[in-house]
Protein backbone atom coordinates (compact mmCIF):
# COMPACT_ATOMS: atom_id res chain seq x y z
CA UNK A 1 0.00 0.00 0.00
CA UNK A 2 1.09 3.69 -0.59
CA UNK A 3 2.43 5.97 2.25
CA UNK A 4 -0.57 8.26 3.11
CA UNK A 5 -0.05 11.85 3.68
CA UNK A 6 -2.36 14.33 5.39
CA UNK A 7 -2.13 17.77 4.32
CA UNK A 8 -4.43 20.17 6.54
CA UNK A 9 -4.96 23.59 5.52
CA UNK A 10 -5.28 25.92 7.93
CA UNK A 11 -7.10 29.15 7.36
CA UNK A 12 -8.95 31.98 9.66
CA UNK A 13 -12.04 30.94 8.98
CA UNK A 14 -15.57 33.21 8.47
CA UNK A 15 -19.18 33.86 9.48
CA UNK A 16 -21.42 31.64 6.56
CA UNK A 17 -24.77 33.17 7.39
CA UNK A 18 -25.80 36.08 9.46
CA UNK A 19 -26.42 34.49 12.41
CA UNK A 20 -22.88 33.54 13.01
CA UNK A 21 -21.23 36.91 12.94
CA UNK A 22 -21.77 37.21 16.81
CA UNK A 23 -19.97 34.12 17.58
CA UNK A 24 -18.04 33.93 15.40
CA UNK A 25 -16.13 37.63 16.16
CA UNK A 26 -16.51 36.32 20.13
CA UNK A 27 -14.44 33.39 19.16
CA UNK A 28 -12.02 35.74 17.63
CA UNK A 29 -11.38 38.30 20.04
CA UNK A 30 -11.53 35.18 22.90
CA UNK A 31 -8.14 33.94 21.14
CA UNK A 32 -5.12 34.81 23.45
CA UNK A 33 -2.96 35.35 20.16
CA UNK A 34 -5.38 37.97 19.74
CA UNK A 35 -6.14 39.50 22.81
CA UNK A 36 -3.27 38.97 25.13
CA UNK A 37 -5.31 39.24 28.25
CA UNK A 38 -5.63 36.68 31.25
CA UNK A 39 -8.90 34.25 31.30
CA UNK A 40 -11.71 35.65 32.26
CA UNK A 41 -11.27 39.01 31.44
CA UNK A 42 -9.97 38.47 27.92
CA UNK A 43 -13.91 36.76 27.40
CA UNK A 44 -15.14 39.14 28.74
CA UNK A 45 -13.98 41.83 26.16
CA UNK A 46 -14.54 39.45 23.46
CA UNK A 47 -18.00 39.33 24.41
CA UNK A 48 -18.26 43.53 24.36
CA UNK A 49 -16.28 43.37 21.21
CA UNK A 50 -18.49 41.02 19.32
CA UNK A 51 -21.64 42.38 20.78
CA UNK A 52 -20.62 45.81 19.47
CA UNK A 53 -19.08 45.42 16.49
CA UNK A 54 -21.84 42.50 15.09
CA UNK A 55 -24.21 44.58 13.67
CA UNK A 56 -21.73 46.56 11.59
CA UNK A 57 -19.93 43.39 10.62
CA UNK A 58 -23.01 42.09 9.46
CA UNK A 59 -24.00 45.04 7.13
CA UNK A 60 -20.25 44.12 5.93
CA UNK A 61 -21.04 40.73 5.15
CA UNK A 62 -24.50 41.18 3.82
CA UNK A 63 -22.54 42.99 0.86
CA UNK A 64 -21.06 39.63 0.30
CA UNK A 65 -24.21 38.12 0.18
CA UNK A 66 -24.86 37.40 3.94
CA UNK A 67 -21.30 35.21 5.04
CA UNK A 68 -17.99 35.16 3.97
CA UNK A 69 -16.55 32.78 0.90
CA UNK A 70 -13.09 31.91 2.69
CA UNK A 71 -14.52 28.31 3.14
CA UNK A 72 -15.53 27.82 -0.31
CA UNK A 73 -12.22 29.51 -1.20
CA UNK A 74 -10.18 27.07 0.75
CA UNK A 75 -12.04 24.10 -0.18
CA UNK A 76 -10.75 24.99 -4.04
CA UNK A 77 -7.51 25.58 -3.23
CA UNK A 78 -7.35 22.33 -1.39
CA UNK A 79 -9.48 20.43 -4.27
CA UNK A 80 -6.45 21.85 -6.63
CA UNK A 81 -3.33 21.07 -4.47
CA UNK A 82 -5.05 17.89 -4.08
CA UNK A 83 -4.63 17.30 -7.80
CA UNK A 84 -1.50 19.09 -8.46
CA UNK A 85 0.20 16.65 -5.30
CA UNK A 86 -1.50 13.35 -7.42
CA UNK A 87 -0.10 14.41 -10.64
CA UNK A 88 3.02 15.19 -9.24
CA UNK A 89 4.23 12.56 -7.05
CA UNK A 90 2.90 9.04 -7.52
CA UNK A 91 4.16 6.88 -4.98
CA UNK A 92 2.00 8.32 -2.07
CA UNK A 93 -1.09 8.89 -1.79
CA UNK A 94 -2.69 12.65 -0.43
CA UNK A 95 -5.42 13.94 1.01
CA UNK A 96 -5.59 17.58 1.49
CA UNK A 97 -7.99 18.70 4.80
CA UNK A 98 -8.70 22.23 5.63
CA UNK A 99 -9.34 23.56 9.13
CA UNK A 100 -10.41 27.01 10.17
CA UNK A 101 -9.71 28.50 13.56
CA UNK A 102 -13.07 30.80 14.71
CA UNK A 103 -15.66 29.11 12.58
CA UNK A 104 -16.64 25.80 10.60
CA UNK A 105 -14.69 23.48 9.94
CA UNK A 106 -12.92 24.11 13.13
CA UNK A 107 -9.28 22.84 13.22
CA UNK A 108 -10.40 20.69 16.20
CA UNK A 109 -13.00 18.71 13.92
CA UNK A 110 -10.39 18.51 11.04
CA UNK A 111 -8.20 16.55 13.21
CA UNK A 112 -11.28 14.14 13.89
CA UNK A 113 -11.47 13.59 10.09
CA UNK A 114 -7.51 13.44 9.56
CA UNK A 115 -7.18 10.91 12.73
CA UNK A 116 -9.58 8.74 10.99
CA UNK A 117 -8.77 8.84 7.87
CA UNK A 118 -5.15 7.05 9.50
CA UNK A 119 -2.15 8.65 7.52
CA UNK A 120 1.24 8.03 7.91
CA UNK A 121 2.47 11.51 7.57
CA UNK A 122 1.06 14.71 8.34
CA UNK A 123 1.80 17.90 6.91
CA UNK A 124 0.46 21.70 8.76
CA UNK A 125 0.35 24.01 5.56
CA UNK A 126 -1.07 27.44 6.95
CA UNK A 127 -2.10 29.88 4.26
CA UNK A 128 -0.75 32.44 5.50
CA UNK A 129 2.62 32.96 3.72
CA UNK A 130 4.19 35.31 6.29
CA UNK A 131 4.31 34.15 10.11
CA UNK A 132 2.91 35.44 13.05
CA UNK A 133 2.03 34.92 16.73
CA UNK A 134 -2.18 35.82 15.36
CA UNK A 135 -2.64 33.31 13.14
CA UNK A 136 -0.21 30.60 12.33
CA UNK A 137 1.24 30.27 15.61
CA UNK A 138 -2.43 30.19 16.64
CA UNK A 139 -3.50 27.37 14.07
CA UNK A 140 -0.53 25.46 15.51
CA UNK A 141 -1.03 25.24 18.57
CA UNK A 142 -4.94 24.65 18.33
CA UNK A 143 -3.76 21.67 16.16
CA UNK A 144 -1.15 20.30 18.30
CA UNK A 145 -3.52 20.35 21.59
CA UNK A 146 -6.27 18.63 19.41
CA UNK A 147 -4.11 15.73 17.63
CA UNK A 148 -3.91 12.54 18.96
CA UNK A 149 -2.76 10.91 15.99
CA UNK A 150 0.42 8.32 15.92
CA UNK A 151 1.58 9.90 12.84
CA UNK A 152 4.55 12.39 12.83
CA UNK A 153 3.38 15.59 11.62
CA UNK A 154 5.68 18.66 9.89
CA UNK A 155 4.88 21.57 10.51
CA UNK A 156 5.64 24.74 7.59
CA UNK A 157 5.96 27.83 9.29
CA UNK A 158 6.24 30.16 6.74
CA UNK A 159 6.93 30.94 2.62
CA UNK A 160 6.68 34.34 2.66
CA UNK A 161 10.02 34.17 -0.58
CA UNK A 162 8.66 30.84 -2.24
CA UNK A 163 9.58 31.84 -5.63
CA UNK A 164 6.81 29.97 -7.22
CA UNK A 165 4.34 32.33 -4.73
CA UNK A 166 5.93 35.56 -5.57
CA UNK A 167 6.01 34.89 -9.07
CA UNK A 168 1.94 34.33 -9.10
CA UNK A 169 1.71 37.50 -7.21
CA UNK A 170 4.55 39.54 -9.89
CA UNK A 171 1.83 37.71 -12.90
CA UNK A 172 -1.18 39.26 -11.81
CA UNK A 173 0.48 42.61 -11.02
CA UNK A 174 1.94 42.61 -14.16
CA UNK A 175 -1.05 41.59 -16.02
CA UNK A 176 -2.90 44.89 -14.21
CA UNK A 177 0.16 46.90 -15.00
CA UNK A 178 0.29 45.73 -18.69
CA UNK A 179 -3.25 47.86 -19.75
CA UNK A 180 -1.97 50.99 -18.19
CA UNK A 181 -1.09 53.90 -19.89
CA UNK A 182 1.72 55.44 -18.04
CA UNK A 183 3.41 53.91 -15.27
CA UNK A 184 4.51 56.59 -13.47
CA UNK A 185 1.13 57.92 -12.77
CA UNK A 186 0.66 54.73 -10.32
CA UNK A 187 2.12 53.62 -7.33
CA UNK A 188 2.08 49.75 -5.82
CA UNK A 189 0.83 49.75 -2.08
CA UNK A 190 1.48 46.42 -1.14
CA UNK A 191 -1.49 46.05 1.79
CA UNK A 192 -1.10 43.50 4.53
CA UNK A 193 -3.27 42.84 7.66
CA UNK A 194 -1.86 45.19 10.85
CA UNK A 195 -0.69 44.01 13.97
CA UNK A 196 -0.21 46.07 17.07
CA UNK A 197 3.07 47.38 17.11
CA UNK A 198 3.87 45.82 20.26
CA UNK A 199 3.64 42.68 19.38
CA UNK A 200 6.23 43.20 16.52
CA UNK A 201 8.17 44.64 19.21
CA UNK A 202 7.80 40.76 20.80
CA UNK A 203 9.70 39.09 18.07
CA UNK A 204 6.86 38.40 16.05
CA UNK A 205 8.36 38.17 12.32
CA UNK A 206 5.13 38.90 10.52
CA UNK A 207 6.35 42.46 9.51
CA UNK A 208 9.87 41.75 8.25
CA UNK A 209 8.34 38.59 6.36
CA UNK A 210 5.62 40.90 4.42
CA UNK A 211 8.77 43.26 3.26
CA UNK A 212 10.62 40.25 2.21
CA UNK A 213 7.50 38.91 0.57
CA UNK A 214 7.05 42.56 -1.46
CA UNK A 215 11.14 42.10 -2.12
CA UNK A 216 10.56 38.90 -3.78
CA UNK A 217 7.70 39.82 -5.65
CA UNK A 218 8.61 43.02 -7.06
CA UNK A 219 11.88 41.50 -7.97
CA UNK A 220 10.29 39.05 -9.96
CA UNK A 221 7.69 42.04 -11.35
CA UNK A 222 10.78 43.45 -13.08
CA UNK A 223 8.87 47.12 -14.14
CA UNK A 224 10.10 50.23 -12.81
CA UNK A 225 7.50 51.43 -10.55
CA UNK A 226 6.86 53.03 -7.31
CA UNK A 227 5.81 50.97 -4.44
CA UNK A 228 5.30 51.13 -0.89
CA UNK A 229 4.16 48.42 2.11
CA UNK A 230 1.15 49.43 4.08
CA UNK A 231 -1.39 48.04 6.40
CA UNK A 232 -4.66 47.69 7.43
CA UNK A 233 -7.83 46.76 9.28
CA UNK A 234 -6.39 48.76 12.16
CA UNK A 235 -8.59 48.45 15.52
CA UNK A 236 -8.51 49.38 18.75
CA UNK A 237 -6.47 52.30 20.66
CA UNK A 238 -2.97 50.07 20.14
CA UNK A 239 -0.09 51.54 18.21
CA UNK A 240 0.04 49.55 15.41
CA UNK A 241 2.60 49.19 13.24
CA UNK A 242 2.45 51.52 9.49
CA UNK A 243 2.28 53.22 7.46
CA UNK A 244 -1.50 52.59 7.35
CA UNK A 245 -2.97 51.56 4.02
CA UNK A 246 -5.66 54.17 3.95
CA UNK A 247 -3.10 57.16 4.47
CA UNK A 248 -0.86 55.40 2.27
CA UNK A 249 -4.05 56.33 -0.48
CA UNK A 250 -4.74 59.35 0.77
CA UNK A 251 -1.11 60.41 0.57
CA UNK A 252 -0.70 58.34 -3.44
CA UNK A 253 -3.70 60.47 -4.52
CA UNK A 254 -2.55 63.76 -3.27
CA UNK A 255 0.79 63.03 -4.97
CA UNK A 256 -0.83 62.70 -8.05
CA UNK A 257 -0.98 59.33 -8.53
CA UNK A 258 -3.33 56.62 -8.38
CA UNK A 259 -3.24 53.41 -6.64
CA UNK A 260 -2.69 49.98 -7.54
CA UNK A 261 -3.26 47.58 -4.38
CA UNK A 262 -2.02 44.42 -3.60
CA UNK A 263 -3.05 42.46 -0.86
CA UNK A 264 0.10 40.74 -0.78
CA UNK A 265 -0.62 38.85 3.04
CA UNK A 266 -4.20 37.14 1.71
CA UNK A 267 -3.72 34.25 -0.72
CA UNK A 268 -8.15 34.16 -0.68
CA UNK A 269 -10.73 36.66 -1.49
CA UNK A 270 -12.78 37.59 1.90
CA UNK A 271 -13.79 40.83 4.07
CA UNK A 272 -10.62 42.34 3.99
CA UNK A 273 -10.67 42.54 0.27
CA UNK A 274 -13.79 42.56 -0.73
CA UNK A 275 -14.94 45.18 1.53
CA UNK A 276 -12.44 47.15 3.18
CA UNK A 277 -10.32 47.29 -0.31
CA UNK A 278 -12.82 46.69 -3.26
CA UNK A 279 -15.39 49.16 -1.32
CA UNK A 280 -14.34 51.34 1.14
CA UNK A 281 -10.61 52.13 -0.07
CA UNK A 282 -11.66 52.77 -3.15
CA UNK A 283 -14.59 55.17 -2.04
CA UNK A 284 -11.91 57.31 0.08
CA UNK A 285 -9.82 57.32 -3.00
CA UNK A 286 -12.23 58.19 -5.11
CA UNK A 287 -13.22 61.27 -2.06
CA UNK A 288 -9.81 62.38 -2.49
CA UNK A 289 -10.05 62.62 -6.34
CA UNK A 290 -8.31 59.37 -7.37
CA UNK A 291 -7.75 59.34 -11.02
CA UNK A 292 -8.03 55.36 -10.68
CA UNK A 293 -8.03 52.71 -8.78
CA UNK A 294 -6.68 49.84 -9.26
CA UNK A 295 -7.05 46.43 -6.92
CA UNK A 296 -4.79 43.17 -7.75
CA UNK A 297 -6.60 40.20 -6.98
CA UNK A 298 -5.51 37.19 -4.62
CA UNK A 299 -3.68 34.43 -5.78
CA UNK A 300 -6.17 32.20 -4.83
CA UNK A 301 -6.07 28.62 -7.09
CA UNK A 302 -3.66 30.11 -9.31
CA UNK A 303 -1.53 27.31 -10.58
CA UNK A 304 2.10 29.20 -9.58
CA UNK A 305 0.37 29.47 -5.91
CA UNK A 306 -0.72 25.77 -5.83
CA UNK A 307 2.38 24.81 -7.18
CA UNK A 308 4.00 26.74 -4.47
CA UNK A 309 1.73 25.31 -1.81
CA UNK A 310 2.86 21.54 -3.41
CA UNK A 311 6.63 22.71 -3.39
CA UNK A 312 6.52 23.11 0.65
CA UNK A 313 4.38 20.01 1.02
CA UNK A 314 7.16 17.87 -0.83
CA UNK A 315 9.33 19.64 1.08
CA UNK A 316 8.63 18.88 4.18
CA UNK A 317 7.86 15.33 3.12
CA UNK A 318 11.73 15.47 2.20
CA UNK A 319 12.75 16.67 5.70
CA UNK A 320 14.46 15.38 8.83
CA UNK A 321 13.01 18.42 10.67
CA UNK A 322 9.51 19.00 12.23
CA UNK A 323 9.39 23.05 12.13
CA UNK A 324 10.09 24.08 8.75
CA UNK A 325 10.12 27.97 7.43
CA UNK A 326 11.42 29.33 3.96
CA UNK A 327 13.08 32.25 5.46
CA UNK A 328 15.78 32.67 7.91
CA UNK A 329 14.22 34.32 11.09
CA UNK A 330 15.45 32.29 14.00
CA UNK A 331 18.71 34.49 14.55
CA UNK A 332 16.87 37.93 14.77
CA UNK A 333 13.08 37.13 15.92
CA UNK A 334 12.34 35.72 18.79
CA UNK A 335 9.00 34.22 18.41
CA UNK A 336 10.09 32.55 15.31
CA UNK A 337 8.79 28.78 15.98
CA UNK A 338 11.88 27.32 14.86
CA UNK A 339 14.08 28.95 17.84
CA UNK A 340 10.99 28.87 20.51
CA UNK A 341 8.83 25.51 19.50
CA UNK A 342 5.02 25.78 20.43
Amino acid sequence: MMKKVAVVLFNLGGPLTQADVKPFLYNLFSDKYIIGLPSPLRQMVARLISSRRETSAQANYRLMGGGSPIVKETEAQAAALSGHLSKTVKDLEFKVFIGMRYWHPFIEDTVKAVEAWAPDQVVALPLYPQFSTTTTLSSFVTFKKAYKGTAPVKYLCCYPQNPAFAKSYADLIRQKLSGLANLKDYRLLFSAHGLPEKIIKKGDPYQAQVEASVAAIMEQVGMQIDHVVCYQSRVGPLKWIGPSTDQTIIDTVKSGKSPVVVPVAFVSEHIETLVELDLEYKHLADEHGAKDYVRVPVVGIEPLFIRALGDEVLRAIGSEATIMADYACEACHGQCPKRKGF
